[in-house]
């Protein structure tokens, strides 16, 4: 899907050669001269057409427009959040017939027309019109093949809308492999797709296998691909951005391929969604193709620890205790608490990079669902700082979490008398012991895990992968990068050398 950006006024837009044009009309409009807003006003005076996000009026071969199919679609205040209500209402309109080529145009004054909107705009569009065709010969593909985003000044809107549409191609890429099956996207060509992004600018790529996790010590990663015929894989991702010497933020994505549960077995129904156990790690993919796009002058490093949970005769049991990277033992009292136990060898590992911060993303707990639903991300931080930006990240890129709380009192339950720790406390606050258990490997850094259980996919009709939380993590990359292109100014050489301590 290509996207352009163009400074258009209506009058342009309305002589645009294009299959359909959407025209977004916020809850200030006023009609002009030119016979575009001229019809809109007569359409808002009509009854017609209201300004409320979301609300649309189709029209068909209107006099003085090149384009076949227009649609007005109200965007109220004109936030962002807004915006993208009405984009994905009009595009979603009009993507199931012959439109090829569509043209967005915003109405308002240029001081209307955000950065926050535009980006908006461009992942709306995107995500509305996307079509999973991997495993599916016989779907039709998307249609949509070129948008045109028109505004009153391009230039003041380009950072923006290049930040978006390198973040379709994350989006896209994640959503790819989170989408695919579990026998399309084994943990074998999971590291195959990172090798493939090691080909790009600033990214390189290593896999281990078994015989080097077993020698780092692994012990907890390889309790719970023991029972799967897939062998396991360790993915380390770099994008090298910045110095050398400069700290990276590494993100730790879970990668449970399928998850059966192991030997404490999942029920039946709607075990095939386990697919998306991978959703996590799949968000790392699409972070780090996006980065290739943006150059961000940042480091970053991506692990990755993927393998599937399975429930053969080799398959760890209820009840035996393991020995993590940190030396830390673990008695594995529930076998479908498997993600806690491959990032915790993962957050070990992380130490070695001496990082700056480290975010661990993953598909963890259904209690995070019930405590939170399909909105908002579960986040926990151990550093107030990274809690802060995150949430603020999430907040900008319509991408929003919500922090839960990590007193000590919510360990008591990982208390057991057979080893250092249990992997489960039982269900009440079951996000929130998960986070406590994983808290235990995250001492050596400023540590954050998003929980994204009830956020990174879709059920029922609309089954399929939603890419969070792409855009929350690449908004807080993109801010980190540019407080390190922030050069303090150097004292004038008369200043004194002695420099008072920060409070």
């Amino acid at each position: 899907m290509n996207f352009e950006l163009k400074t258009l006024d209506l009058t342009a837009a309305a002589l645009d050669k294009c299959d359909a044009l959407i025209v977004l009309v916020t809850q200030t409009f006023k009609p002009g001269k030119d016979a575009l807003t001229q019809l809109v006003g007569e359409a808002l005076k009509a009854g017609d057409f209201e300004t409320k996000p979301g609300k649309l009026l189709q029209l068909y071969r209107c006099p003085g427009m090149a384009a076949p199919r227009a649609v007005l679609a109200g965007t109220g205040d004109g936030s962002a959040r807004q915006v993208r209500q009405a984009v994905q209402a009009a595009v979603g309109a009009i993507k199931a017939g012959p439109v090829r080529r569509v043209s967005i145009c915003f109405v308002g004054a240029i001081a209307e027309v955000s950065g926050a909107a535009v980006r908006a705009a461009v992942l709306a569009a995107a995500d509305v019109s996307y079509v999973y065709t991997t495993t599916k010969p016989s779907a039709e593909g998307r249609k949509i093949a070129r948008v045109l985003l028109g505004v009153p000044d391009a230039a003041a809107v380009k950072a923006a809308f290049e930040h978006a549409v390198a973040a379709v191609v994350g989006v896209e890429l994640t959503k790819e492999w989170a989408n695919r099956p579990a026998n399309h996207a084994t943990p074998t060509l999971l590291a195959d797709a990172a090798k493939a992004l090691g080909k790009l600018p600033r990214v390189t790529c290593e896999v281990l296998g078994p015989k080097e996790v077993a020698k780092l010590g692994m012990g907890a990663f390889i309790a719970v691909a023991k029972g799967s015929e897939e062998p396991l894989r360790f993915i380390v991702l770099k994008y090298e951005g910045a110095a050398k010497a400069q700290a990276p933020v590494v993100l730790v994505g879970k990668g449970i391929s399928f998850d059966t549960g192991g030997i404490s077995i999942k029920p039946a129904s709607e075990m095939d969604e386990m697919k998306f156990d991978m959703c996590g790690a799949a968000s790392v993919l699409g972070v780090f193709r996006a980065l290739a796009e943006l150059k961000p002058a940042l480091n970053v490093v991506g692990l990755i620890a993927a393998c599937e949970n399975m429930p053969d005769g080799r398959a760890v049991k209820p009840g035996d205790v393991v020995t993590s990277m940190s030396g830390q033992t673990i008695e594995v009292l529930n076998t479908d608490a498997e993600g806690r136990l491959v990032l915790c060898d993962a957050l070990t590992y992380a130490e070695r990079f001496k990082p700056r911060a480290v975010i661990d993303i993953a598909t963890l707990t259904g209690a995070c669902i019930v405590a939170l639903g399909h909105v908002r991300s579960g986040l926990f931080s151990s550093d107030e700082a990274l809690a802060g930006a995150l949430l603020a990240a999430g907040e900008s890129a319509l991408d929003p979490c919500w922090r839960l709380p990590l007193d000590d009192e919510y360990a008591e339950g990982l208390k057991t008398n057979f080893a250092d720790v249990a992997n489960v406390a039982g269900r009440a606050g079951g996000a929130i012991t998960a986070a406590k258990f994983l808290q235990r490997f995250s001492n050596k850094f400023a540590w954050a895990h998003l929980d994204i259980a009830g956020t990174a996919w879709k059920g029922g009709a609309v089954k399929g992968a939603t890419a969070r939380p792409v855009g929350l993590l690449l908004a807080y990359l993109l801010d980190q990068a540019g407080k390190e292109a922030v050069v303090p100014v150097k004292p004038a050489r008369s200043a004194p050398k002695k420099v008072a301590k920060p409070d």
